[in-house]
């Protein structure tokens, strides 16, 4: 445990040089995640537009793999944090989930020739193509999760800047979505697939290159829990890091044959949530105090409701992307922008709102009046319906909508992300324990991915019914008042919430769970500082 605490003390009190009030280290992985997703956004522009325009997918096929494609992505991280929590540490679970960014990136631009009506396409194109996805996938579960959890753990729990800090974070994220839809979407619709997946390959590379040189800045942050573990001799000569590599590489090809198949992603996707959710909850009762155990509930609730919220949001790779492509009238000054363009609206909203946002719960904060993050989260979710319900409003079947109503529907879904995404990311680092908070981040972003696995089948009811508009706009009003209604019932229940979170005794100690408490709580008085006991 000693390297443990070196590394919080050197992360989360000495942060040396600062820039713009926050440690340096931040903005390192501000760059390096803004690459990421340069890289991740700027193929996810083009994924649906490309499987329905090049290889002639129809579109429920297309949603089906574009569904098992995202919800796989999100199921990586729950193992890639656990394997950082326990052996690899943060920093060296981001370098392998990056180089396998970089190929899998760089894989999809050997695109193949187009095929013609009444052909199949060459399944050797086709399968580099799947394996390309595979090693984006793999790529993303040891990258995601642990990238935030770097973030997380160059602050104090009770730091008031933590929200903040998640919030210029997460405008790096969008800032790299904002410039991979816009470059890789020109780049791919305009001069050819090729282009556009290729540019995306060369952002994950520089994305790795900032995470690599900017290393010092990170002051200890993420390094492994035991180097002397992990570097030891587990099988001949081949260490337990060794073991990974090799790890990751076996389940690039499993994932491989994986991402074809929606119904198996769906079914390993509930067995991991059902293995996920056991996992912590006993974790919970069995080993830490109330108050911890408290925490722990009320992050799966918080968790649980990324389910809903993604599971509207993604419709913007999928239906909503085809929607624009054939329903909205795209000339703006003369020129018909492509379709997978208007992907970085949200990603612009984030970058010009994002900091508007971080200073306003700083603001309210001081005056006592910031909501908390359950109340947040219900107004991430009644934005979130009202999106749709504008848009539906806008359009017509009789002619295309205007363009103004994709830019509102994108407004009001990003002021809702806002209000969820940045701020259940650091929910997830103050109210997990230490040994917990990878696997707590992966739990995050599995969630997301059950959001994903329910977006391909809501964008699947949109065309269940023909290709025409009255069908999706029909899915879209439902799904609208749905998530309106269940917001409310979020805000109702946030007063309860909030006091389960007990942050009047949240703790800055390094020392965790680890032999902390009697599975009955005998050893515990509820009413105690939030730490290690004994």
């Amino acid at each position: 445990m000693k390297q443990v605490t070196d590394n919080a003390i050197a992360a989360g009190q000495d942060e040396g040089k600062t820039f713009l009030g926050h440690p340096t280290g931040l903005f390192v992985l501000f760059f390096a995640e803004m690459w990421e997703r340069f890289s991740y956004y700027g193929m996810r522009a083009l994924l649906v537009l490309y499987l329905t325009k090049h290889f002639l997918f129809d579109r429920e096929a297309a949603y089906g793999l574009y569904g098992a494609y995202t919800t796989l992505v999100y199921i990586g991280p729950v193992i890639g944090g656990f394997l950082a929590d326990k052996y690899l540490g943060a920093r060296k679970a981001v370098t392998i989930g990056a180089i396998f960014l970089v190929l899998g990136h760089l894989g999809m631009a050997v695109e193949g020739d187009p095929v013609l009506d009444g052909q199949s396409p060459d399944p050797s194109v086709l399968n580099i193509f799947y394996f390309s996805l595979a090693l984006i996938i793999v790529g993303v579960g040891f990258l995601k999760a642990n990238i935030s959890t770097i973030v997380g753990s160059l602050y104090k729990k009770t730091d008031t800047r933590r929200d903040s800090a998640f919030t210029i974070f997460y405008v790096g994220i969008n800032t790299g979505a904002f410039l991979g839809a816009l470059i890789a979407g020109y780049l791919g619709e305009t001069f050819g697939w090729a282009y556009g997946f290729g540019a995306a390959g060369v952002g994950m590379l520089l994305g790795l290159i900032v995470f690599v040189w900017g290393k010092p800045a990170l002051r200890g942050a993420g390094e492994p829990s035991d180097p002397a573990k992990l570097s030891a001799p587990m099988v001949g000569p081949l260490n337990r890091e060794h073991m990974i590599w090799l790890g990751a590489i076996i389940v690039t090809f499993i994932v491989w044959f994986l991402v074809r198949s929606q119904g198996t992603v769906n079914t390993l996707l509930l067995i991991a949530m059902t293995i996920t959710y056991l996992y912590i909850v006993w974790r919970a009762i069995a080993k830490l105090n109330p108050h911890q155990r408290n925490r722990i509930i009320v992050a799966l609730i918080l968790i649980s409701t990324n389910v809903l919220f993604w599971g509207l949001f993604e419709q913007a790779g999928s239906s909503l992307n085809l929607f624009t492509d054939e329903h909205v009238d795209r000339n703006l000054f003369g020129w018909e922008v492509p379709a997978s363009m208007f992907q970085s609206i949200n990603a612009f909203y984030i970058m010009t709102l994002g900091p508007v946002f971080a200073g306003l719960w700083v603001w309210l904060g001081k005056k006592g009046w910031e909501p908390s993050a359950p109340m947040k989260f219900a107004l991430a979710l009644m934005q979130l319906g009202a999106g749709f319900l504008v848009l539906a409003f806008g359009s017509s079947a009789g002619a295309m909508t205007p363009v103004i109503f994709i830019f509102l529907i994108y407004l009001l879904h990003t002021t809702g992300e806002l209000c969820m995404s940045p701020v259940g990311l650091s929910a997830m680092t103050r109210l997990s324990v230490t040994s917990m908070v990878g696997l707590m981040m992966g739990a995050w972003f599995l969630a997301s991915g059950a959001g994903n696995a329910v977006a391909a089948m809501i964008a699947q009811a949109t065309a269940s019914g023909g290709e025409g508009i009255g069908q999706v706009l029909s899915v879209y009003t439902k799904v609208g008042w749905f998530a309106i209604g269940i917001g409310v019932l979020f805000a109702i229940a946030a007063p309860f919430m909030t006091k389960m979170m007990h942050l009047d005794t949240l703790s800055d100690d390094s020392v965790d769970d680890v032999g902390t408490v009697d599975t009955f709580g005998s050893n515990t008085d509820p009413g105690a500082p939030d730490k290690t006991l004994g």
